[in-house]
């Protein structure tokens, strides 16, 4: 038995926010004392190239795990192929009243609100610059959500320029549903402007950096079919390098009548499983290798990983799974994927 499994049902007694911060001041701890050693895990999977970068393995941890990137070290030890962190915003911000995090224990599932909390960019980069972890690292941006999204653009691009010299790969975080209209970014006129703007920053950075760091974009699962076609149309015109799909759902189909149902915010775990699945088969047939997509949502086995794949993803992230099957999970899909 690992020891995460001995952790899990006292953690599971604890508020679900208290539950996540002490885990996150665990890992710091075993992090400073060097007892992660004990725990430091090298899955065996093949490497992969995906967006000019050499993955070493195909599992990475998704955003919203490590806000300001302060257990970069601590998660790294985990096994992970690469590591994302934020979102982050270019001023702190407290995000949603407490509570904000519920777990939907039936069906696996996790509802949050936090609303993009976090101590802001240049926290994070310091974060990042006293981190030993020299493997890849993608920084997903955000706004703040007091900035209308006609200014939306500018947050953006504040988040870009200070992150770009720290990060792997930059994701672009429009599908939140925690952020008051944050997801209206993704209609067609709002989307395509945020991206010409954003592609034209990657040019001048890549130029004043002498290096070309990917951008990403993070969607949301609950898109009609027209719209994930219109989205992908707008990536390949805008030659963006990645999508993440996808991020948390506002649907409750899958959880009915069960405790915390019925909680404001987005819905992730095995619930959001099959709905990014399908996100990712229309994104896969519409884009045709034009360029990379994660999958995400919903990942808490090995096979659940190899779905994913199957569908038209060429790496995937896992967070929910984690707090349910805990960091062996990183392990077992690695070797099951090979």
């Amino acid at each position: 038995m690992d020891i995460y499994s001995l952790a899990k049902p006292l953690l599971f007694q604890l508020d679900a926010e208290k539950a996540h911060d002490l885990t996150l001041k665990t890992l710091k701890l075993a992090e400073k004392t060097g007892a992660l050693a004990l725990y430091s895990q090298a899955p065996t999977c093949q490497p992969r190239q995906v967006m000019g970068i050499t993955f070493p393995n195909a599992v990475g941890l998704a955003a919203g795990l490590d806000k300001n990137g302060a257990v970069i070290d601590g998660l790294a030890a985990l096994g992970f192929g690469f590591i994302e962190i934020g979102t982050i915003t270019p001023r702190a911000q407290p995000g949603n009243p407490k509570p904000r995090l519920f777990r939907v224990k039936e069906a696996e599932g996790i509802v949050n609100r936090f609303g993009f909390n976090n101590l802001g960019v240049d926290n994070l980069i310091e974060n990042v610059k006293a981190a030993k972890y020299r493997g890849i690292l993608g920084i997903n941006i955000g706004k703040n959500f007091d900035t209308p999204n006609e200014n939306a653009v500018n947050d953006y691009l504040i988040c870009m320029q200070k992150v770009y010299a720290q990060a792997s790969y930059i994701t672009v975080n429009i599908s939140s549903p925690n952020t008051k209209n944050l997801r209206a970014l993704q209609e067609r006129e709002a989307l395509s402007s945020l991206l010409a703007t954003l592609k034209l920053e990657q040019t001048k950075l890549s130029d004043k950096h002498g290096s070309y760091v990917p951008i990403t974009l993070k969607i949301a699962p609950d898109l009609e079919r027209e719209q994930v076609n219109e989205i992908a149309d707008l990536l390949i015109d805008h030659k963006i390098d990645g999508v993440i799909a996808t991020n948390t759902t506002l649907s409750r189909d899958a959880v009915q009548g069960m405790k915390h149902a019925n909680e404001t915010g987005g819905l992730s775990g095995a619930p959001v499983r099959d709905k990014s699945t399908i996100v990712i088969q229309q994104l896969s047939q519409r884009l045709q290798g034009a360029l990379p997509i994660i999958g995400v949502g919903g990942i808490l086995s090995g096979a659940d990983a190899v779905e994913k794949i199957a569908a038209g993803a060429s790496l995937v992230q896992v967070y929910s799974g984690l707090i349910y099957k805990g960091p062996k999970l990183v392990c077992d899909i690695c070797k099951t994927l090979g």
